[in-house]
């Protein structure tokens, strides 16, 4: 069964770090464009940071530069999403994704509806609050 699995969010205060992690099962992390997505209440999805490693593209968001980190560990099938120095604004629900066509562009810009990704992950929550 091909599916993605979120773990590692929760509460955290302004100022902490929480590091999401993405269990994939059924393909293979390498072959696919791969991302972090957050959708805040009333707001709609947007991309966080996104990978190709086929061609090495790139993508995060400029309100996260410096602050989070995507990383991949090929051996185990699971990406990560390391974030620090956490502000309100960044609460949302987060979600992992995965598409074997998109660039990364195209997957972090979100030009297609969620639907046209090939996997999401189930969304876990991440509330930075005092």
């Amino acid at each position: 069964q091909r599916q993605l699995v979120e773990s590692g969010g929760g509460l955290v205060q302004p100022g902490g770090s929480l590091r999401l992690s993405c269990e994939v099962s059924g393909f293979t992390l390498d072959d696919y464009t791969i991302g972090w997505f957050r959708q805040a209440p009333g707001k709609e999805r947007e991309g966080v940071s996104c990978i190709r490693n086929s061609d090495g593209n790139t993508y995060i968001r400029d309100s996260v530069k410096g602050r989070f980190t995507f990383s991949r560990d090929n051996t185990k099938n699971i990406m990560y999403l390391q974030m620090n120095n956490l502000e309100p604004e960044d609460t949302a629900e987060y979600y992992c994704a995965a598409d074997l066509i998109m660039t990364v562009q195209e997957m972090c810009d979100m030009t297609y509806k969620l639907s046209s990704y090939d996997y999401w992950g189930q969304g876990i929550q991440v509330t930075v609050s005092s």
